[in-house]
C-alpha cells in the first residue's frame, strides 16, 4: 500500500508535535512539507524530520507530491485552508475549532462536502485508551442505561493572556474537548446547556473578558445528564476524569499516574503524581487519531470524527456563553434558529448525527 503523503500547515506546538508523531511513529504516512507563517519555526521542523519548507500555504496545499494536508494554524485561518484544500481535493486533517463563527463553520463543510474529500476533525481524547473504555461499557450495556455523565478537565496552569484574549475564550478553547466527550460517551446529542463560571484563579483573566473556572450541566437528547468541570489551574497536575453512571453500575476513566505505587507508613500514605503536561497524558491519542485518520483515507471510509463531530461542540460552547452572560439554561436550537434568520449565504444548515 503506498503511504499517504501529508503536509504540514503550522508548526508551532501542536504542529511540531504532529510533525514528529507522523515521521517516526504513523505506519502508512509520510510527511512531505511543512509551511509556518514564521519561517524559521517552519524551518526548526523541517529540520527535524527531514522535510521541505514550502513558501507558501497555497504552494503547499497545490503540491501534487501531497495527498492530504494537517491545518495545525491559528483558528482564525482554518475556514480558508479548509476551504483550499478541499478545492484542491486533497484530504483534511484539521485541528479544533474549525473556527469560532457558526457561518463560517457551515462555509468550510459545505465546501467539503461538495469536493466530496475526507475530513477529521482533532478532538484526540476520543482516542484516549482509558476514555475509549468507557464509551464501550456503554455501547455494550455494561452499565446498563446512562443516567448521568461527569467530566473533570483541569489544567496545571493557565495559557498566557495573549492566548485567552483570541482563543474565544474557555468553553472554546478548553472545555470544547469535554463537550465532544459528553456526545463521544453518550452518544448522544445535547439540547441544553446551563454554565456558570467565575475568575477564581486570575483576575488578569476575568479582565480580558473570559472565566477560569466553570461548571456546565448539558441535558442530552436521550436525557442523559452530564456535568463537566474545568479549572484553568491545578496544584496537582493535569486532571482528566471521565465517569460514566447507569442502571447497571458505573465506568471510570481515571488519571494516568507516574507509578503505580503507593507507600503507606506511620506517617500516613504517598503516591505517584499526576502528570503535569497534556502531551504526558495523551500522545497515545494523538498516535491513534492519525492512525485512524491514515487508515480511512487509504481504505476510502469516513473518517470517525467529522465536520459534524467539529462544529456540534462550538454550538454548544455557544449556548455555554449565553448560560453564563444571561443566566438561564440555553437550548442549543437557538443557534440554527438564528442561522436560519441570518442572510443567505448558500449553504446548508448541519445536523449533528447522533
Amino acid at each position: 500500500m503506498s503511504r499517504l503523503r501529508i503536509g504540514l500547515l503550522g508548526a508551532g506546538r501542536i504542529g511540531s508535535m504532529h510533525a514528529g508523531l507522523i515521521h517516526h511513529r504513523v505506519a502508512g504516512a509520510e510527511l512531505v512539507g511543512v509551511f509556518d507563517v514564521m519561517p524559521q519555526s517552519a524551518q526548526q521542523v523541517a529540520d527535524s524530520v527531514g522535510t521541505t519548507v514550502f513558501d507558501s500555504a497555497d504552494e503547499l496545499i497545490a503540491a501534487a507530491e501531497v495527498d492530504a494536508v494537517a491545518i495545525a494554524t491559528s483558528t482564525d485561518t482554518h475556514v480558508e485552508l479548509m476551504t483550499a484544500a478541499a478545492g484542491a481535493g486533497k484530504a483534511i486533517f484539521c485541528e479544533k475549532p474549525i473556527s469560532l463563527d457558526l457561518s463560517e463553520v457551515d462555509e468550510a463543510l459545505s465546501a467539503v462536502a461538495e469536493a466530496g474529500v475526507p475530513l477529521q476533525i482533532g478532538f484526540n481524547r476520543r482516542f484516549d485508551p482509558g476514555h475509549a473504555a468507557v464509551r464501550q461499557a456503554v455501547l455494550d450495556g455494561t452499565v446498563g442505561e446512562v443516567r448521568q455523565v461527569r467530566i473533570t478537565s483541569r489544567d496545571p496552569e493557565p495559557p498566557p493572556l495573549s492566548y485567552i484574549e483570541v482563543s474565544g475564550g474557555i468553553f472554546n478553547d478548553m472545555t470544547i474537548h469535554d463537550f465532544d466527550m459528553a456526545r463521544f460517551i453518550t452518544g448522544s446529542n445535547v439540547i441544553e446547556v446551563w454554565a456558570k463560571g467565575d475568575c477564581r484563579v486570575d483576575p488578569e483573566i476575568g479582565a480580558a473578558g473570559d472565566l477560569d473556572t466553570v461548571v456546565a450541566v448539558l441535558t442530552h437528547v436521550d436525557g442523559t445528564i452530564t456535568t463537566i468541570d474545568n479549572c484553568r489551574q491545578s496544584a496537582y497536575g493535569y486532571d482528566q476524569r471521565v465517569e460514566v453512571f447507569g442502571s447497571l453500575g458505573m465506568s471510570t476513566s481515571e488519571n494516568l499516574l507516574d507509578h503505580y505505587t503507593t507507600n503507606r507508613t506511620a506517617d500516613g500514605g504517598h503516591g505517584a503524581r499526576v502528570p503535569h503536561f497534556f502531551l504526558d497524558r495523551y500522545i497515545p491519542s494523538y498516535l491513534a487519531q492519525w492512525e485512524s485518520f491514515v487508515a480511512a483515507v487509504n481504505d476510502g471510509s469516513e473518517p470517525v470524527v467529522t465536520g459534524a463531530d467539529g462544529r456540534a461542540p462550538l454550538v454548544i460552547a455557544q449556548a455555554a456563553w449565553r448560560s453564563v452572560r444571561e443566566e438561564r439554561a440555553v437550548p442549543t436550537n437557538e443557534f440554527e434558529l438564528e442561522l436560519d434568520q441570518a442572510e443567505p449565504t448558500g449553504t446548508e444548515t448541519w445536523t449533528p448525527s447522533d
